[in-house]
């Protein structure tokens, strides 16, 4: 049995475990476990690849398990079993460090699948979340553009990386959350880059499509399928077979879609539109939203099943004007990035500019401050920005001078401004509108009615 893989079987369920030991040992060194006491003892005793345990057990359940699992300098991946009825305790489990949960009755095809997901996935050792979170600048791994490292526990997103880290290698679903502009997507890309996962990071907005459009754009189609379906198209979670599909503002989904999405991630297969074939995909999904899914869900706009599917691990992602200690090092970033597409030669920014971009509000966040620094760059005479570069856009003018304003912009006050102003510019158009803001339609309309209703 030499170089083949460990695994720890832990059931209180003799007929449960007897099965299972005897099905994984064609493939694996399989030890059988009654009860998580005696699992933490073997743990102990013997180096294991993946454990599979119950949740519900006498004497130590499998939280203990996993406790255990936790504290091994080498630590296994952890599977956990539960009856349907008590899903939100997997959950917690996989918050805790578990790799995956299955229900019970076991189907063993799922299983495999499952446990051939663990054994590709990297080895984490003992605390490496937190030594990886020190050593991020210098990490094999090169951040995702726009990531800008913590430089001490106290900044507001310390937690948000150290988080990330953590569940990288993992398949839990994660859901971002956070302001319009925080850079959800980027976080989103850093946790596949440091998943070890071989396929593509595959970015869907949702927003910005309809029911229809959306449906085909993540299942693809057959040739026929539709008028104009000249050719078989290959859906998002098709393309991400083996590597990460990252849903932006989910939250505005239809309910039809919300039913196949749910149904997708459950099982991982899928049927093209048009089509008959069951298709399967090993795509590990990322969901980003800035509205509240809870209220969504109480107010019965969300299916509640399917937020729990994908609130695994949550992540919310501070405003940029609780973020004040990143601007100085994002706009640098920003200026160098911008001066090398626009063949500009400018080294920096005034100290005087920096003082008037860190007392700004930012509504926009850092997609914001990105428009903004790309502007300065663009129209920029000098090799050094200065006050005299920045937009008039959020500074208003005194005595001739620009100054930056005395109180904080309200968020809701300047959101309205600026459709206001939009609309104004493009005649009431609200298609014309949507595009100059940055938002789809569906988004514009959504917080019109929001205006109209204060």
């Amino acid at each position: 049995m030499a170089g083949r893989p460990t695994l720890l079987i832990v059931d209180d369920e003799f007929n449960t475990r007897d099965t299972l030991v005897e099905f994984f040992s064609r493939k694996f060194d399989v030890s059988g476990a009654g009860n998580g006491a005696d699992a933490i003892k073997l743990l102990q005793q013997k180096e294991f690849d993946i454990v599979l345990t119950d949740l519900r057990m006498p004497e130590a359940d499998g939280m203990s398990v996993l406790e255990a699992v936790r504290s091994k300098a080498k630590r296994p991946k952890c599977i956990v079993m539960t009856a349907y009825g008590s899903i939100s305790d997997a959950v917690q489990a996989m918050k805790n460090g578990a790799f995956d949960f299955i229900a019970k009755p076991i189907k063993l095809a799922k299983l495999e699948e499952i446990i051939a997901s663990a054994l590709k996935a990297p080895v984490q050792a003992e605390n490496s979340a937190s030594a990886a979170i020190e050593n991020i600048p210098g990490n094999h791994v090169p951040p995702a553009p726009g990531i800008i490292p913590p430089v001490s526990a106290a900044d507001p997103m310390r937690r948000v990386y150290d988080t990330a880290r953590t569940v990288a290698p993992g398949r839990s679903t994660v859901l971002l959350l956070g302001e319009s502009g925080t850079g959800k997507e980027v976080v989103a890309r850093y946790i596949h880059d440091n998943s070890g996962r071989t396929g593509l990071f595959v970015a869907v907005h949702c927003a910005a499509l309809t029911a229809t459009l959306l449906e085909d754009e993540l299942f693809g189609h057959e040739k026929g399928a539709f008028t104009n379906a000249v050719a078989m198209r290959r859906g998002r979670f098709e393309l991400a077979d083996r590597g990460t599909i990252f849903l932006d503002e989910i939250g505005e989904i239809d309910a039809a879609t919300q039913v196949k999405l749910l149904r997708i991630l459950e099982t991982h297969e899928f049927e093209r539109l048009g089509g008959s074939e069951t298709l399967k995909s090993d795509f590990r999904l990322i969901a980003a939203t800035n509205r509240d899914l809870k209220k969504m869900v109480a107010d019965g706009d969300f299916r509640e099943d399917l937020y729990y599917r994908l609130s695994v691990v949550d992540l919310h992602l501070p405003p940029l004007r609780d973020r004040k200690g990143e601007i100085a090092r994002l706009t640098e970033a920003f200026i160098a990035e911008f001066s090398r597409e626009n063949m500009k030669d400018i080294s920096g920014i005034t100290p005087g500019a920096l003082a008037v971009m860190e007392a700004y509000n930012w509504p926009g966040n850092i997609r914001e401050l990105r428009n903004c620094v790309e502007k300065m760059v663009v129209l920029a005479t000098g090799k050094i920005l200065d006050e005299k570069d920045i937009p008039d856009l959020f500074i208003p003018p005194v005595s001739g001078k620009k100054v930056p304003a005395a109180e904080p912009l309200n968020l809701e006050q300047s959101e309205r401004e600026l459709i206001r102003k939009a609309l104004t510019e493009c005649g009431n158009n609200r298609a014309a509108a949507a595009r100059k803001l940055g938002i789809s339609r569906r988004t514009l309309y959504r917080k019109l009615e929001s205006l109209e209703e204060q």
